[in-house]
């Protein structure tokens, strides 16, 4: 097969801060889960990628949460990389497990949409993949005006009329991405492919 199912950071270490209570899609593996399940029933490549941040917390590589979602689970032979850069190219190996296997064609699902989902579809756009991003199955978390104050709280972050929501964020991605880096699918178009 010429595609591969790329599940970008669905891992245990977003759920651990405050703003998991606000993140975008709460059955995100549930939904990631559902793709995975039509991949592999269609002899699809899965990749999966897992970011880390060295220096203590939930994402250094030392951190038991470094680690999928419960409920995900890469099969023997799938792929499992770590990335330290917010795309999934930079400081990993997948365009070399790409090419090798001759893939042309990507699905990119995951967390965070506007974050590492958004920048592997560019990076994987400028370099002449077929992309498909699904966005009813990537998650996100409001983001802070990038002039609010340091060190407020998440609730006060909410509470800041200009956090932008989530629904924005999506929409932006989509806006970004759709005609230039992307085809934007929705999840029962993947599904029913």
């Amino acid at each position: 097969m010429t595609r591969a199912l790329i599940v970008i950071d669905v891992q245990e270490s977003f759920r651990q801060g405050a703003r998991w209570a606000s993140v975008s899609v709460p059955d995100i593996a549930e939904r990631v889960g559902r793709l995975v399940t039509a991949a592999r029933d269609r002899d699809e490549t899965v990749i999966w990628v897992l970011h880390t941040e060295p220096g203590g917390g939930a994402f250094d590589p030392s951190s038991e949460f470094v680690r999928m979602i419960d409920g995900l689970e890469p099969l023997p032979g799938e792929a499992v990389l770590t990335k330290t850069t917010r795309n999934a190219f930079t400081s990993t190996n997948l365009q070399q497990l790409l090419t090798q296997a001759g893939i042309r064609e990507l699905t990119i699902c995951g967390i965070q949409t506007e974050q590492c989902c958004e920048t592997t579809a560019r990076v994987a756009g400028d370099f002449g993949y077929d992309v498909e991003f699904v966005t009813e199955a990537t998650a996100t978390f409001p983001i802070p005006h990038r002039d609010a104050p340091a060190g407020r709280s998440w609730d006060e972050v909410l509470a800041d009329p200009r956090t932008l929501g989530t629904d924005a964020i999506a929409e932006r991605t989509e806006y970004a991405l759709a005609g230039r880096f992307a085809t934007i699918r929705t999840l029962d178009e993947v599904l029913s492919r």
